[in-house]
């Protein structure tokens, strides 16, 4: 009788890889071992269990080769890698900073919600083309086949002509991509294209000194906008733009819109505004009250000529406060600003 021990090693080849995990796991559990399988995807596991419940007796040989096999892959491994987002970062864990940590959880592809394609899809098209002239081929057929017909006509035609034809041609071998894949690439896309510096301020500077100035007295407002003609014209002429002041009534708001205006403000306060106006304060009184019922605008000239003197600072807190109504209806949506000429 042969010595077992010189008997040739049993061949694997005619086994497949689902086989051979098969047995490999029916080999660790038949030893005490109990395989961490919960850590692999559920598509994976189920496939296990129906590749276990298909399996034939193997002989003893084989077992012992596909054992061996496994060993020699597991031996073959030089550096091991942790299992999914949460171990890599426990593996960083002081070697990153927090809020690093913190972003590579919020680009992880389970967190995402919704259709990233769409997202793709809102895309302007300068930017997407710079995307598809720098990946592969076929990411771009890729791109290009999960975006509307239109849009994705509009980017051919916006790229070089040779390779517009290779993408196009590229979409032709596009339909055997596991729709998991084309997920994680769309996931990869909306996050890219979505990344941008951080911001302190959601609006910009000349916005921000804009309203700082509509609530400042009309002599400081001067002052600050003589000092910035000084030092950047263009900026100070910015500002100027984005100012919404008393005097700047007639010229950028409609006169259908005066009634609601003046519905919405005290008519304490425009008593007296129309006292204390002068200058171009006075013809936006004059606009107002040539837009409201005539016997209101009588009502409101004759309690201001009562009223007589106004102090600057009773006079300008009026004005703001007609102002801050006005804006606080612009940006309802309730009443809208007449665009100023260029």
């Amino acid at each position: 009788m042969a010595d077992p021990g010189l008997m040739p090693a049993a061949s694997t080849a005619h086994l497949s890889g689902r086989q051979k995990a098969a047995i490999v796991v029916r080999l660790l559990l038949s030893e005490g071992a109990v395989p961490a399988l919960s850590s692999l995807p559920e598509s994976t596991q189920t496939e296990l269990a129906v590749q276990l419940a298909r399996m034939a007796p193997v002989d003893r040989n084989t077992v012992d080769a596909v054992a061996a096999e496994f060993a020699d892959e597991i031996e073959a491994i030089g550096l091991s890698f942790p299992k999914g987002l949460e171990g890599a970062l426990g593996l960083l864990d002081g070697v990153i900073s927090s809020s690093a940590s913190s972003r590579v959880r919020k680009m992880t592809s389970s967190d995402f919600q919704g259709d990233p394609w769409e997202q793709v899809g809102n895309v302007d098209n300068a930017r997407l083309v710079a995307i598809l002239e720098r990946e592969a081929i076929e990411v771009a057929a890729i791109i290009l086949s999960k975006l509307k017909v239109s849009k994705a006509a509009e980017l051919l035609g916006l790229i070089e002509g040779d390779l517009a034809r290779r993408i196009t041609y590229a979409i032709s071998l596009t339909g055997s991509i596991a729709p998991e894949t084309v997920r994680r690439i769309g996931i990869s896309l909306a996050e890219e294209l979505d990344t941008r510096p951080a911001r302190a301020f959601s609006d910009g500077p000349v916005s921000r000194v804009g309203a700082i100035l509509n609530s400042t007295p009309a002599s400081v407002r001067d002052t600050v906008l003589t000092g910035l003609d000084e030092e950047d014209s263009s900026f100070a002429e910015q500002v100027r733009k984005a100012i919404f002041t008393f005097a700047n009534i007639r010229e950028r708001v409609s006169p259908r819109d005066i009634p609601r205006i003046q519905q919405a403000i005290d008519q304490a306060d425009l008593v007296t505004a129309t006292a204390f106006a002068s200058d171009a304060d006075a013809k936006s009184v004059a606009f107002f009250l040539d837009n409201i019922s005539q016997r209101l605008a009588d009502s409101i000239r004759a309690e201001a000529e009562e009223k007589g003197t106004v102090t600057s600072a009773d006079g300008e807190a009026a004005m703001m406060r007609i102002v801050t109504v006005i804006r606080q209806l612009e940006s309802a949506g309730e009443i809208f600003f007449v665009a100023e000429d260029e």
